[in-house]
C-alpha cells in the first residue's frame, strides 16, 4: 500500500485526474478482458494507487477550500463528483484483480466485445504503413478514423494512455478503441489490409449464455452513456439529462435480474459452469459504473451549486465534452448520421441529440439531423472543431463554443 502524501496542487487539477484515470482504467479492463491480458490488468490495479492519492488529495483540497457554508456545499458537490470517479475506478479495479485470480470468460462474450457500440481492437503497425514514425498528434489518428490508441507494446514494454507527442514506430502493436465505422481505415493507415471478419468456429448454440453476453454488451453500452450524459448534466446544468441517467441507472438494475437468470438457466445446458462466472462480475462492473453516473448527478437533483470550474474539468481532459447546433446552411441538415459519418470524419461519439423540446439518447446510425437539432458529443479537441465546422456552429448560431473553434 503506498503510503498517502499531500502535494499542494489545485482542486480542478486534482479532478481532472480523477476523470482521466478512472476512463483509462474503464478501457484497459474491458481490453484485458477481450485480450486475456494480465500484464493490462496489472497496470489496471497500478492505476488504482495513482486513484487513491488522488482522492486523499481531493479530500484535503474540499477541507481548505471551504471558508463559508456556501462554500462547503459547492465543495460537496464537487467532492461527490470525485467520488463518483473512484467508484469507477474501484469497479475496474475489481475486473483486473479476477483476470490476475484466472477467473474465466466465454469465448463468446470476447467475440462479442467488438459488437459494442465502441469497440475495443489491437493491430500490429506494419513496415509500409503511413504511421510509421509519426507521433499521434502528427497522424491525428481519433479525428481521422475515430479510434483513440489506449495502449502500446513496444517490444516487451508495454505504454499507456500514450499522448499526442508519442512516436509511433514498425512492429507497435497498438490497442484502439473507437465507433466500429473506423476499423477499416485504421487498418489502412497501421499499413494492414481490413479484416475479412474472420471468427473463431463458435460451439453449440446454447440460446440463455448468447442472450446473457447481448445482454452484457449492453449493459457496457449504456453505463458508458450515463457516465458521458451524466458529465453532460452537469455541465449544462441540464435536469432533464440528469433524469434520463437515473431512468438508465433504473434499466440497468432491471438488466442484471434477467441476466442472473439466463445464466442460471445457461449453468444447466454447459459442462464447465466456470467459464459463466466472469460474467457475473462483468453484469457487476457495468452496474457500478452506472450507480456512478448517478452519484454525480445527484449533485444537480439535490439542487447544489455547481461552480464554474466544473467545465474547465471537463474541458481540459483527455476526453472533452461538446454541445453544437446544426445552423440552416450545415452540410449535416437532413443527414443521417451515418451519411454524416461523424465518427470518422471528427472521431466524436454522439451521446444525444435535442430536437425541438425532444431528447433522443444513444441515437442510431439512421436517426436523421437536422436544422436547430443539438448534438451532444464526446472526443477529442481537434475533433471537435471539425464538428464546429461542419455545423457551421460558433457565437451567431446559439451554440456553446467553449474552445474558440471558427
Amino acid at each position: 500500500m503506498t503510503e498517502l502524501e499531500y502535494q499542494p496542487v489545485s482542486f480542478k487539477d486534482v479532478l481532472i485526474e480523477m476523470k482521466d484515470i478512472a476512463e483509462l482504467m474503464v478501457d484497459l479492463a474491458y481490453s484485458a478482458i477481450l485480450f486475456e491480458n494480465k500484464e493490462i490488468a496489472r497496470e489496471v490495479v497500478s492505476l488504482e494507487e495513482s486513484m487513491n492519492q488522488l482522492v486523499y488529495q481531493a479530500r484535503i483540497q474540499s477541507i481548505l477550500g471551504a471558508r463559508r457554508v456556501e462554500e462547503a456545499e459547492s465543495m460537496s458537490g464537487m467532492l461527490q463528483v470525485a467520488e463518483a470517479a473512484e467508484k469507477i475506478s474501484n469497479s475496474a479495479s475489481e475486473i483486473a484483480k479476477i483476470i490476475l485470480k484466472d477467473v474465466k470468460f466465454p469465448s463468446r462474450l470476447k467475440q462479442a466485445l467488438p459488437e459494442a457500440e465502441e469497440v475495443t481492437f489491437r493491430v500490429k503497425v506494419r513496415d509500409n504503413s503511413s504511421i510509421d514514425g509519426k507521433t499521434l498528434g502528427e497522424q491525428k489518428l481519433q479525428s481521422t478514423t475515430g479510434m483513440r490508441v489506449i495502449a502500446i507494446r513496444r517490444g516487451v514494454s508495454w505504454m499507456y494512455d500514450p499522448d499526442r507527442e508519442t512516436r509511433i514506430l514498425d512492429g507497435d502493436i497498438l490497442i484502439a478503441k473507437g465507433l466500429e465505422v473506423g476499423i477499416k481505415p485504421f487498418y489502412e493507415i497501421t499499413g494492414n489490409d481490413p479484416r475479412s471478419g474472420e471468427e473463431e468456429a463458435a460451439g453449440a448454440v446454447v440460446s440463455d449464455l448468447d442472450r446473457a453476453v447481448s445482454l452484457i454488451i449492453e449493459m457496457k453500452d449504456l453505463s458508458e452513456l450515463a457516465v458521458g450524459l451524466a458529465y453532460t448534466s452537469l455541465m449544462f446544468n441540464n435536469r432533464e439529462v440528469a433524469d434520463e441517467v437515473v431512468s438508465l441507472d433504473s434499466r440497468m438494475d432491471d438488466m442484471r435480474y434477467k441476466l442472473d437468470l439466463w445464466i442460471l438457466e445457461a449453468a444447466k445446458r454447459i459442462s464447465n459452469v466456470e467459464y459463466l462466472r466472469g460474467m457475473l462480475y462483468m453484469s457487476s462492473f457495468a452496474e457500478g459504473i452506472s450507480n456512478a453516473a448517478s452519484l454525480i448527478v445527484d449533485v444537480i437533483l439535490r439542487d447544489i451549486e455547481i461552480p464554474p470550474v466544473f467545465k474547465k474539468i471537463v474541458r481540459e481532459s483527455d476526453e472533452i465534452i461538446s454541445k453544437v447546433s446544426i445552423d440552416e446552411s450545415s452540410s449535416l441538415a437532413g443527414k443521417t448520421l451515418k451519411e454524416a459519418s461523424l465518427g470518422t470524419i471528427t472521431g466524436m461519439v454522439v451521446l444525444a441529440i435535442e430536437s425541438g423540446d425532444r431528447w433522443k439518447y444513444r441515437p442510431g446510425k439512421n436517426t436523421v439531423l437536422n436544422a436547430g437539432d443539438v448534438i451532444i458529443a464526446k472526443g477529442r479537441r481537434d475533433g471537435e472543431c471539425r464538428l464546429y465546422t461542419l455545423s457551421k456552429a460558433g457565437h451567431n448560431n446559439g451554440s456553446e463554443n467553449l474552445t474558440g473553434c471558427e
